[in-house]
């Protein structure tokens, strides 16, 4: 299969951040060996997008704001279940820059999630609560951009709940599978195999853009 990119394409740069790349304080394993290829990724695009996560000291998601919990354990909040994550992406810390390797300077637009203190949002178009959105629906429909080709960190959560929000709210996703990273927690990643799937949510190779 091969894929002709258009004008109305859009590549949607997950997250490639410090603290979620080897070293980082929620380091994914590999997460920097991919940054090649997303700048490379970029050229190929007229539209390109990151998002950033970017949370307030005490968020609702670090294990540290819940005393006697353990980072990768869950709880239950007003949303549903939470994760439990190292405190990590820290508004105005290194952790939260984008990773200097990264190299797309003709990114039009950052969307900046997670920076609410009492709900986390791995999604790049609502917020864990399902309902608060981050606007970049919105931005995209005004924009004329229709197909959207996800790349980034991580592949099991991030991206997979982009995907999926994206999906339902009109748009085309594509997942560049060799361009992103699992967190690879118990199931993670065959759970994301399966839910992409059953929304028909393609999952290509690079090689496929042409």
């Amino acid at each position: 299969m091969t894929i002709e990119l258009t004008s109305t394409d859009a590549l949607l740069v997950i997250d490639v951040q410090n603290d979620f790349c080897p070293g980082g304080a929620l380091g994914v394993e590999g997460g920097d060996q991919i940054i090649p290829l997303i700048n490379r990724l970029g050229q190929r695009f007229e539209h390109v997008i990151h998002t950033q996560d970017w949370h307030p000291a005490a968020h609702i998601s670090f294990a540290s704001t819940h005393p006697g919990t353990q980072p990768f354990s869950e709880i239950e909040v007003a949303y549903g279940t939470q994760t439990l994550w190292p405190d990590h992406c820290v508004q105005g810390t290194p952790g939260a820059d984008f990773h200097p390797g990264l190299d797309l300077p003709h990114a039009e637009m950052i969307v900046r999630k997670g920076f609410r203190r009492h709900i986390d949002s791995y999604s790049a178009f609502l917020e864990d609560d399902h309902t608060t959105p981050t606007g970049l629906a919105g931005y995209l429909r005004e924009r004329g951009l229709r197909r959207l080709f996800l790349c980034g960190l991580a592949y099991d959560f991030c991206v997979r709940y982009s995907a999926i929000d994206g999906t339902a709210a009109g748009f085309e996703c594509i997942v560049i599978e060799d361009a992103t990273r699992a967190v690879a927690l118990s199931r993670s990643v065959e759970d994301t195999h399966t839910t992409f799937a059953d929304k028909g949510i393609q999952r290509i190779s690079a090689t496929s853009i042409s």
